[in-house]
């Protein structure tokens, strides 16, 4: 098995078990059929043998806990990790430190070829950091529309639809938002920002409820 392949899995055996939180153990089956779905039994363990290895000759020797010969665990003492970190927070309420602790995309372009049920996985974790990070910036901003901090709770609601760009709900409340605020040119700003990216990604346009939205706040404006 070459080098890269074996850190590509080494790589992935950190991130299931550490997103979305540290401390859950896993057992080495479901890893093996994550992983090495194209190999039989014997060879898919011992391929897990060699990754666990690449683990712990990089980050250290107890930065894999065994439980029994069948489960395995991170050391939360061993290996610091912003997804799980994020997780965390952002369930606790802790909003403005998810959000510090938030980079934007989960491993951004990272991908195993013939590891079709990992991807799946990957893909929904990204999905699910999105929409909490979303989340905790529109209750943010809430927040500090309440409070009469009306520049913060509009720079907020910006970040609410850049974090999940492609939800027209998220971009109809920030655009609610920036109207009240009395701010229509920015939310017309926002309305071409996010139809011109819909329209490069997915190649759709706005959904009539948001485009009649836009249109009211627009009208009211001239």
């Amino acid at each position: 098995m070459g080098g890269l392949l074996v850190q590509s899995k080494a790589i992935a055996l950190l991130a299931y078990l550490s997103v979305p939180t540290m401390g859950r153990f896993v057992r080495r089956d479901t890893l093996v059929g994550l992983l090495w779905p194209e190999l039989d039994q014997p060879r898919a363990r011992k391929a897990l043998r060699q990754a666990i290895l690449a683990v712990r000759s990089d980050i250290g020797a107890d930065a894999l806990i065994g439980r029994g010969d069948e489960e395995l665990t991170l050391s939360a003492d061993m290996v610091r990790c912003d997804a799980s970190a994020f997780t965390v927070a952002a369930d606790a309420g802790r909003l403005a430190e998810a959000l510090e602790l938030y980079r934007g995309e989960l491993m951004p372009g990272f991908y195993l070829p013939e590891c079709a049920e990992f991807d799946r996985w990957l893909e929904q974790e990204r999905a699910d950091a999105r929409e909490r990070a979303a989340g905790a910036a529109w209750a943010l901003a809430r927040g500090l529309e309440e409070d009469h901090k009306l520049t913060d709770a509009a720079g907020m609601a910006r970040r609410a639809v850049r974090f999940s760009w492609s939800d027209e709900r998220v971009l109809r409340r920030a655009l609610g938002m920036l109207e009240r605020l009395g701010d229509r040119a920015g939310a017309a700003r926002l309305y071409e920002d996010f139809r011109a990216r819909l329209a490069a990604d997915l190649d759709v346009a706005p959904s009539a409820e948001t485009m009649q939205l836009i249109a009211r706040i627009r009208g009211v404006a001239s």
